[in-house]
């Protein structure tokens, strides 16, 4: 499942990089030294906020449309797209059932 998530990119003043925030998931906030950077960081925490909630069972929030995010001064609002099947195989906590051979030891046989 592919989800889309406005993101607010404020650039760092002592810094080179920018805050992230996503305004529709509450307290996902992160940074990046650089964009790039704070692009990968961005998509990370969203990813992060979004799986928690479906493995707890809730329903996570809709995207607002681009148009209807508040940004501030010198900031601007870009698209961050989650990859919630990739990210869940590496950092789920949902079982995995796998098959699996071991050769027995000489003396088990």
């Amino acid at each position: 499942m592919k989800l889309v998530y406005p993101a607010v990119f404020i650039p760092c003043e002592e810094l080179t990089g920018y805050t992230v925030t996503v305004p529709d998931l509450p307290g996902c906030i992160t940074e990046g030294h650089s964009l790039s950077e704070a692009i990968e960081m961005g998509i990370d925490a969203a990813s992060g906020w979004i799986l928690d909630e479906i493995e707890d069972g809730n329903p996570y929030p809709a995207a607002s449309r681009l148009q209807d995010v508040t940004v501030p001064a010198g900031s601007f609002v870009n698209f961050l797209l989650l990859d919630m099947d990739n990210y869940a195989e590496h950092y789920g906590d949902k079982a995995v059932r796998k098959a699996v051979t071991l050769p027995m030891p000489n003396s088990a046989r």
